[in-house]
């Protein structure tokens, strides 16, 4: 692996020497696209194409991302920002490597979690989107436009990911990989969203089989928070540890969110409802307002306490789908008849 590994440092040192122009795009990319944003902006945007691919969106988000943790707790991934150091490459070689912002990322770094959710979780509106083009071309090529620009935005993301020291290539590769492959898997099985049943137990099940795995790994001897004292030692700036990126922020996230699916189910949207919010103009205005309505959450503060932060991200998390799902559709239609109204 080490080899590899340091076949992965000598691309960053490429990617780095590049235009200051190139620079700006990747450090957008890497932290406007971060998994975060698939629960703040994918999910809710998705609406304008379909509550049901909103809903997809979500799901397959969410199961990514779990997948993603434990993959990450039992393959023990290197991250470049460390790995440069504790294997004594800089020590060896002048190396011009930099780290930024949104370099420290605390948990392990394989497989790459920015390359898996994206991939997965931009596949429902890709296929959504190719469907959408038939309707109007029988032009295999035009209708093959969504996915040649999805492949160049992982694409993008994993370099990146390489560009900031946050992955080696190795890993944005199998992350992109099992991305695209659980994207494809889930929209073929897509659960039945009006359940709620389902998803309070898929809330309660992700979190403790998370626990339960955690727990077993630490009694055999396993230390699955290995990471954290690497990342601290080695990260330019203590202040860009930030706490979301830990796995168990991340199961928070998880979890939070299909409670919120199974808490949306609680109180369905008719057929008639939905009918009358696709008829409303503009299509996308559900949409934005949930996009708004989710900024605003997220931009709240947080409490300084471990416990109680990771109780607020998964407080946030789970309100998110019910806002998106129920409350904001119904405050919608209910506006609209009161300005129908004589």
């Amino acid at each position: 692996m080490d080899a590899l590994h340091e076949a992965g440092i000598r691309a960053a040192v490429a990617l780095q020497a590049g235009p200051p122009w190139l620079e700006q795009f990747w450090l957008f990319l890497t932290s406007h696209l971060e998994p975060k944003s698939i629960y703040t902006v994918c999910f809710p945007l998705a609406r304008g194409l379909d509550g049901h691919v909103s809903a997809m969106v979500l799901w397959v988000a969410l199961v990514a991302e779990w997948v993603n943790v434990v993959f990450k707790w039992f393959l023990f991934g290197e991250r470049p920002y460390w790995w440069v150091h504790e294997s004594g490459l800089s020590r060896r070689q002048q190396l011009p490597l930099r780290q930024f912002p949104v370099t420290c990322e605390t948990g392990p770094g394989s497989p790459s979690g920015h390359c898996m959710i994206l991939g997965a979780a931009l596949w429902p509106i890709v296929t959504a989107l190719s469907k959408g083009m038939s309707r109007y071309t029988q032009s295999r090529a035009l209708r093959l436009i969504p996915f040649l620009v999805y492949i160049l935005l992982l694409v993008a993301m994993g370099l990146s990911r390489v560009f900031v020291l946050a992955h080696f290539p190795h890993q944005v590769v199998s992350g992109s990989l099992a991305g695209m492959a659980l994207g494809w898997g889930l929209q073929r099985r897509p659960p039945d969203f009006l359940k709620c049943r389902f998803f309070l137990g898929t809330a309660l099940g992700l979190l403790l089989s998370a626990l339960a795995l955690h727990g077993l790994a630490t009694a055999a001897g396993l230390d699955l928070d290995w990471t954290l004292l690497r990342a601290s030692a080695r990260c330019s700036d203590p202040s860009w540890l930030r706490p979301e990126t830990r796995p168990w922020a991340s199961l928070c996230r998880v979890s939070g969110s299909a409670l919120g699916l199974g808490l949306a189910a609680l109180r369905p949207l008719g057929p008639r409802a939905h009918q009358q919010l696709r008829g409303l103009e503009p299509p996308l205005g559900s949409a934005t307002l949930g996009l708004l309505a989710l900024d605003v959450l997220h931009k709240l503060p947080k409490s300084e306490d471990t416990a109680l932060w990771y109780l607020n991200v998964g407080a946030r998390y789970t309100l998110g789908p019910v806002l998106v799902g129920s409350l904001l559709p119904r405050l919608i239609l209910t506006l609209r008849r009161l300005r129908a109204a004589p």
